[in-house]
């Protein structure tokens, strides 16, 4: 079975679009559609999904450029948004997607420790006290937290960044409290406690579900507690082995894998290797 689908076409037009700096129009904002039809982090999500690391060429100078405007070498090209601190807001989400590739930059590591003290903070008492996350945060940043986004810190970039930093106490504190979150993890789309599996296998939800479970697999010492979902997985096998999650699921971010869905064996086969490698993550084979 094949591990990777890095020669397939979808691949080949997103790095067609790559320009030279390393980017593909703006960062986080899609406001010229026209113009760059795609965004840096909508490139390096599809990438990843696609089988792109660090050691590819376009992700390399992706990187480079991110670690660039941490550095202050350069500046992101986005316009400023009103609804984050701006500032704060950029280089969280430069270090999540930098550290998604490589923990290898300083720069990135730091604020990942950063935003992990914060989050503790928060957790001092046994559990989440959004006033305590609040002053940690002020207490950090050398500000108040303004903006209508800043609800807590269950975004798809506090999670991916600080799945690793915490100690053995906090991060079951952490799991527990984003498993249970009744809106999921923001931006990943799947909008209930992810401790309420999806009604259908076949639907958009229960990839998006999935994204959310392959995030939290990063919590290593916790992933003993997702045995629930790989359970479920196993109860929507096919007869024959397979996986199929339905043609719905094609959302071109998680789904096709192959270069065409006009047969139902590339849909299968593309299913089958998403949640095999998603079991994998939950329950790692042992060589």
């Amino acid at each position: 079975m094949k591990t990777m689908y890095k020669g397939t076409r979808w691949a080949k037009e997103i790095i067609e679009l790559q320009q030279e700096n390393g980017l593909w129009g703006y960062f986080h904002t899609l406001s010229e559609p026209n113009k760059n039809p795609i965004t840096t982090e909508q490139a390096l999500r599809r990438l990843q999904i696609l089988g792109y690391t660090i050691h590819d060429e376009c992700i390399e100078k992706a990187v480079e450029y991110m670690h660039d405007c941490l550095s202050g070498k350069r500046q992101m090209p986005d316009r400023r948004e009103k609804t984050h601190d701006w500032d704060i807001f950029t280089r969280l989400m430069l270090a999540t997607w930098i550290r998604r590739f490589t923990n290898d930059v300083v720069e990135a590591n730091r604020i990942a420790e950063l935003w992990a003290s914060i989050i503790s903070v928060a957790f001092k008492s046994g559990e989440y006290s959004h006033d305590d996350y609040l002053s940690a945060y002020q207490q950090v940043f050398l500000q108040k937290a303004q903006g209508g986004r800043l609800v807590d810190f269950v975004s798809f970039y506090q999670v991916s960044l600080t799945a690793d930093r915490f100690s053995r106490e906090v991060e079951d504190l952490v799991f527990d409290y984003i498993m249970k979150h009744e809106n999921g993890i923001y931006y990943l789309g799947y909008n209930r406690s992810l401790y309420h599996l999806p009604e259908e296998f076949e639907s958009k939800a229960a990839s998006r579900f999935l994204a959310s479970i392959e995030m939290m697999t990063t919590y290593k010492q916790n992933k003993n507690k997702l045995q629930f979902v790989a359970e479920w997985i196993n109860n929507n096998k096919n007869d024959n082995g397979t996986w199929d999650m339905g043609g719905s699921v094609r959302d071109f971010v998680y789904f096709p894998l192959s270069d065409s869905w006009r047969n139902k064996e590339s849909r299968v086969f593309d299913c089958t290797y998403r949640v095999e490698k998603i079991l994998d993550m939950i329950n790692p084979k042992t060589m």
